[in-house]
Parts: C-alpha cells; structure tokens; sequence
C-alpha cells in the first residue's frame, strides 16, 4: 500500500476495553460541501471509539486543511489521485483500529450506524458489513441496501429509490456498499486491500466476492442507517472504468470451465455494448477499456491467480447469490432490451446446470 504525507489532529486517548476502535477512512476528491458532515457524523459516533483518516486525493481546495486541527482526526496526503481504492488503502496503512469503515466524503453516519455495524464485522464469519444506505433528498427511500452482481459482471445499488421497508431484517448480500462498509483490519490486511489497477468501481464488489469465495458472509445492516448525497451522472471517464472493470471482474471471479460456458453471452454482450456505447456517445471509452485489459493482461492473469488460489467456495456455490435479470433501479432499462435479458436469463439458468 502506498506511503503518504500525513497531518494528525489531538490523540483523543485510547479506546476503552468495552468498545472497539474503528478507523473510518475518507476518501475525498474535489470540493464537496459534506465533507466536514461526514467527518463530523464518524466523530459523534456512540459505541464505540473512533479514529477518522481522511486521505486528501487532490482538488480539495483547502477544505481538508481545518479538519487537522480536530481531535481524533488524520489528513493523509498521497500527492496524487489515488482514487477511491488506492486512497482507501492509503488510509488503511495509518489506521489503529479493529474495524476498519470506508465512509464516502458525501455521506452521513447516523449516532449508532458504527457500533451496529462494527459489532457484525468483528464476527469470525462475517467479511463485510454494509450500511443501510438512504437518499439525501429523502430518506424515506433507499439509496441501496447492498450491491447485486450480474453474472455477466453488471452491478448496481440494491433497492434504489424504494421506500425503506418497515420490516427490514438483517441479511447476506452480494456486494457491500463501499459507501458505507466496515471490515476487520486484519482481513482487509490480508486480502491485500482494495485492487488498485480497479481505481474507482467495482473494488468494493470484488473485495466482497473475495469474502464469499473465503466461505464469509457479507451482510446487510438494516439499523446502521446512512444518509448519502448520491450522484447519478455518467460522464464518459466513467463509463470506461465501469465498463473495464466489470470485464476484469468478470475475467479474473469465475473458474475456467465457467468462462467457457459464459463464452458466448460475454461476446454478445459486448457487442451489445459497443453499440450502446456508440448511441450514446461513449464508445471511444468503451474501446479503451478494451485496450487497456490487453496493454494489462499480464495484471488481469495475476489478479485472476490470486483469487483462484484463495478461494474454497466453487462457482456452484457462488452461482445462485448471482442476479440473472438487469433490475438497477438508478439506472432503467429500455423497452427493446428486455426480451434479450429474458434470453440472457435462460441461458444462465441453462449455465448453472453444468457448472
């Protein structure tokens, strides 16, 4: 994990032995308004002890600069943009806690949303915690209550726009939220971190399916609540990390016999793409994705190494956590391409039959 320059605030003690230490690391890039919010939401936590590691990845204007002198809190300087995961674990190799909370420059922590969810993570089967995550603009609605993974690499925010279920349980999902998600030190040490080479999107996914492939949970927090000013724009830049990411997850999640099978739905799909890409406006990203897992293929055949060689669980058992539908609610499908998610659907159900 890279070293960084790093301005701490006051010590604020040591944790008592009842309650843990949880190091909440913040990521911020730009200006962003709720960046003091957000820090000041981790401080007020009540349970436990806490620690705030903000890693200042550029454009800030300043705004990380009063944050030093606060009590408890951390400026980390790497001197570029490391984005979201490199910056991440920046964080990481500055934090004393037990848990560690990846906490988006743009979110809020209600009072007990760190206990809850640090007491679920410090349980030996449990990898991930996720928050419940709610819209700024009205948190009557869901922001997401974790992640699902299509099988073809798609993901989205589970739940979004939906009214908050007044009977919401505890429960295992795919993908924890990495805005608002917590992990034993230890194992995040041991995994490595966030996959950097992912730079934004998706890492949060692959370090949850990582999880999975241990034989550990990860688990949806209902009563951790946190309120998100969540950003639906598609800029291009964007388009090409979720779109080349989602083929290095793709590449490096399933074993061989897996790919082979999904072989023809991958090809379609991407063939698919490129003409949605170039509807839209986007296809010179969708292209360079492709150019850059080629330039890179020797990292895509060492990431896909490392998780083949550490998992327990085969892709029959992952198999039915996967969605076979597109159901993204922050991002709707059209008309015309349902029948195809239909056919996409069965083939899949054809798929998991032979795995």
């Amino acid at each position: 994990m890279p070293s960084a320059d790093r301005t701490v605030g006051g010590n604020g003690g040591r944790p008592s032995a009842s309650r843990p230490l949880v190091s909440v690391v913040v990521p911020a890039y730009g200006i962003d308004p709720w960046l003091e919010r957000s820090v000041a939401s981790a401080l007020a936590s009540t349970g436990v002890e806490t620690e705030v590691i903000v890693v200042d990845n550029g454009g800030t204007g300043g705004t990380t600069d009063p944050l030093t002198a606060l009590e408890r809190v951390s400026v980390v300087r790497p001197g570029s943009n490391l984005g979201f995961a490199g910056g991440c674990n920046a964080g990481v190799t500055h934090a004393r806690g037990d848990v560690v909370f990846f906490l988006n420059q743009d979110a809020v922590l209600a009072p007990e949303a760190l206990s809850r969810l640090s007491e679920v993570a410090l349980e030996p089967s449990v990898g991930a915690a996720s928050g419940s995550v709610r819209l700024a603009e009205d948190p009557g609605l869901m922001n997401s209550w974790g992640n699902p993974f299509h099988f073809l690499g798609f993901s989205w925010s589970g739940g979004f726009g939906q009214p908050v279920p007044a009977d919401e349980v505890r429960r295992d999902v795919v993908g924890a939220s990495g805005t608002a998600m917590a992990i034993r030190r230890s194992l995040f040490v041991e995994l490595g971190g966030f996959a950097e080479d992912y730079f934004a999107y998706h890492e949060d996914l692959e370090l949850s399916l990582r999880c999975r492939l241990r034989g550990l949970a990860v688990v949806y927090v209902p009563d951790a609540v946190v309120t998100h000013r969540y950003d639906m724009s598609r800029n291009p830049s964007k388009f090409f990390l979720l779109e080349r990411n989602r083929l290095f997850l793709v590449a490096s999640l399933y074993e061989r016999r897996t790919l082979l099978l999904l072989l023809p739905v991958l090809l379609a799909t991407e063939v698919g793409m490129l003409a949605v890409a170039l509807h839209a406006g986007w296809i010179r990203q969708k292209v360079a994705g492709w150019r850059w897992l080629w330039r890179h293929r020797d990292r895509v055949r060492a990431r896909r190494r490392t998780l083949q060689e550490e998992r327990v669980v085969d892709d029959r058992e992952l198999a039915p956590h996967l969605a076979s539908h597109f159901e993204a609610g922050n991002l709707l499908m059209p008309e015309w391409a349902r029948p195809l998610d239909a056919v996409v659907a069965a083939y899949w159900s054809l798929v998991r039959r032979m795995i």
